[in-house]
């Protein structure tokens, strides 16, 4: 008797689609954000013209941050086509403002701490997606502690204490190990609940949208971790 393939539900192959598009374009901002830093790192010219400037330096930050918020609020009202090319812009301009890390940290620590970062968030993520725990109600905790982190970092670029650095990186690592899980929880629910005719291009904008928030994630993880563990090239 020849052997028949069974098909797949519909709805497991709608969420395997949708899972592997958001790490898809997660993956290709990180990879974009890594290459730019480190060409950026070695050229002399553009780092006197990133580094040398402050105002553009400043403009740089203030980019990013609208781009991010300007995905998270709006992604419903724009194409996917601009939704995408606003996260590949961002993932871009990301990697010009952390093309310091290579000039800060050798790049024996960067490697060592990426793989501590990938190993972590995988960790996380995995333990996001198979919980059978409501990571809901530890959103509002986490957010709180991101805001702080954010103010106390802010505060300390004024008073330049390094035990208030070490303090913020170690808070850091416990709020974005917390974030990833809850982000995955969070993905899954999005892929589970999406209707089974919904339209490609507001799929495209979900997946979007959910990496960003992984890519974040890992993005902050990694600065937090690079802080403790990086070794600086002075």
């Amino acid at each position: 008797m020849a052997l028949q393939t069974v098909a797949k539900p519909r709805s497991e192959v709608l969420v395997n689609d949708f899972v592997r598009s958001v790490y898809n374009w997660m993956g290709i901002g990180l990879a974009l954000t890594g290459f730019i830093a480190f060409y950026i790192s070695q050229s002399e010219a553009a780092i006197r013209i990133v580094f040398g400037n402050p105002i553009l330096f400043f403009i740089l930050i203030l980019g990013q941050l609208g781009l991010v918020f300007t995905l998270s609020s709006r992604v419903n009202r724009m194409s996917s086509g601009v939704a995408t090319a606003l996260f590949v812009i961002y993932a871009g301009l990301n990697g010009v403002t952390l093309s310091f890390i290579f000039l800060a940290y050798t790049g024996t620590s960067i490697a060592g701490t990426f793989f501590i970062c990938a190993a972590t968030f995988v960790a996380c993520s995995i333990y996001g997606w198979t919980t059978k725990k409501d990571l809901t109600s530890f959103g509002g905790f986490l957010m709180m502690g991101l805001i702080g982190i954010i103010i106390a970092s802010v505060v300390n670029i004024f008073i330049q204490s390094s035990a208030m650095g070490v303090i913020i990186s170690y808070i850091g690592v416990f709020v974005f190990v917390g974030l990833t899980a809850f982000d995955t929880q969070k993905l899954k629910n999005m892929a589970l609940t999406q209707p089974a005719g919904l339209d490609a291009a507001v799929v495209r904008k979900g997946a979007i949208l959910g990496a960003l928030s992984l890519y974040l994630d890992f993005i902050n993880l990694f600065l937090m971790l690079l802080r403790i563990f990086g070794q600086s090239r002075e």
